[in-house]
């Protein structure tokens, strides 16, 4: 696509609006800059480094750890307590139901309230959850039954609502103008790190250790988190007018003007939905194969390393294609992964379809994100970041109750199936032919 030519303002600086035009229709996010400014513009590495940008990234990292292993182990927990795929949906759900009944009343919270202090919060009850199962496990020398772990997993959802808007919609406070694509491929990096490390830390824990100690890790993980964002006293570096709509029908109002922006949230929902098979499928995968919990997690890890090798390779990409066409190969290449994933009769190809699968969601979760940062305007940003994980999480216990009852009634291929079937009908839909119109 051909770069949009951008006259220079009175200061020599491009103006903020052809800045936004570029960002969503041109093949790059970041808009070209004069010689002095292209210096201080970081890339990736510079600012996984930086005093601001690095110990969010990091201790995110630690979070994100934190909250696999919940998952991965909570996962193993209530499969080996009750053997049924159902209630692993159940407890996948309980995660992300919060997302959907709070999501947009946390980002209204994060517009107008103290987005530091949701950070830390959210953080905290997140540790409590999975803290809590951990010190239930070593008290009472056991579980009774699966009541437990989705008792201390919604308690990890309600975790992840409080501050997970304020922690995205915080991003460009940490950053400088023309850094965003590269904060937002970091942002995918601690899921990414955490989704290649986390499953198989602890599954070994699991089973070396036990369910207790796993819960514990995950516990300290979410705990340090709080504590850095606590330490970096944030402060966001703009102010609202006295007149600011900061309800949520505000954001809903935006998004009516803004179609490809209520299309970009569509398609961070699909992808939610197409990770959910990496938690609520894994242990019947590893059954059928023949498995025990070490084979959950090294599935899930699969899925993590190939969304790794997806960050890689994203920023080639994106030298060559449109953000608008890396959003909708990106949910092709996760769609190819999970319909190979429903043929496949061996452990070996399993794994191989869920790294396919892990590649194409990181270059299409990198790709949608960034578009949904640049769409949004400052005075809501915290309401659409909640959008976002109303999409992003809010939509897995849908899919995970769905799986779960798809593979106990009819099979495990029926549940990828339908769950392939819907990324490809959102990589339709985000398509660069409807993405790519200027921002209102």
């Amino acid at each position: 696509m051909k770069r949009a030519n951008r006259p220079p303002d009175p200061n020599g600086a491009v103006s903020q609006r052809s800045d936004e035009a570029h960002a969503v229709t041109d093949d790059a996010d970041i808009p070209p800059r004069r010689t002095a400014e292209r210096a201080r513009v970081r890339g990736s590495y510079r600012l996984m480094f930086d005093p601001v940008f690095g110990p969010f990234f990091w201790g995110k990292v630690l979070a994100s750890a934190g909250v696999w292993i919940h998952n991965i182990v909570a996962a193993v927990v209530a499969y080996q307590l009750t053997g049924s795929t159902l209630v692993v949906g159940i407890v996948t759900a309980v995660q992300f139901v919060p997302q959907l009944l709070f999501g947009p009343l946390a980002g209204k919270m994060a517009d107008r309230g103290d987005a530091v202090r949701q950070i830390v919060l959210g953080r905290m009850l997140t540790a409590l959850g999975s803290g809590g199962l951990a010190a239930w496990i070593w008290l009472a020398g056991g579980l009774p039954g699966a009541a437990p772990v989705i008792v201390a997993s919604l308690v990890v959802g309600l975790g992840f609502v409080v501050g997970g808007p304020a922690t995205q919609s915080i991003v460009p406070s940490l950053i400088r103008p023309g850094e965003m694509a590269a904060a937002m491929a970091l942002n995918s990096v601690p899921m990414t790190l955490a989704r290649a490390a986390g499953p198989a830390l602890g599954a070994a824990t699991a089973t070396q250790l036990g369910p207790g100690p796993a819960f514990a890790i995950a516990a300290s993980g979410n705990f340090l988190f709080g504590i850095i964002v606590f330490a970096m006293r944030i402060r966001r570096d703009h102010e609202h007018s006295s007149d600011t709509d900061f309800s949520v029908r505000a954001s809903l109002r935006h998004l009516r003007t803004d179609p490809p922006l209520a299309l970009l949230l569509l398609g961070i929902a699909a992808i939610g939905i197409g990770a959910d098979p990496t938690l609520t499928l894994t242990p019947a995968i590893a059954a059928s194969l023949g498995g025990g919990s070490s084979v959950v997690g090294w599935l899930a890890s699969a899925f993590g390393i190939g969304a790794g090798v997806g960050f890689l390779v994203f920023a080639p990409l994106h030298r060559l294609l449109t953000l608008s066409r890396l959003s909708s190969g990106g949910l092709l290449i996760m769609a190819a992964g999970l319909l190979a994933l429903a043929a496949s009769p061996s452990l070996v190809l399993a794994l191989i379809s869920f790294g396919v699968s892990g590649a194409g969601m990181t270059v299409a979760f990198t790709s949608i994100t960034t578009q949904i940062q640049n769409r949004s305007p400052d005075a809501l940003r915290g309401r659409i970041m909640a959008l976002w994980f109303v999409g992003f999480l809010g939509s897995r216990p849908l899919a995970a109750g769905l799986n779960g009852f798809l593979a106990d009634v009819l099979s495990i291929a029926a549940a990828l199936l339908v769950t392939a079937g819907i990324t490809l009908v959102a990589a339709f839909l985000c398509r660069p032919r409807n993405l790519d119109r200027p921002v209102p």
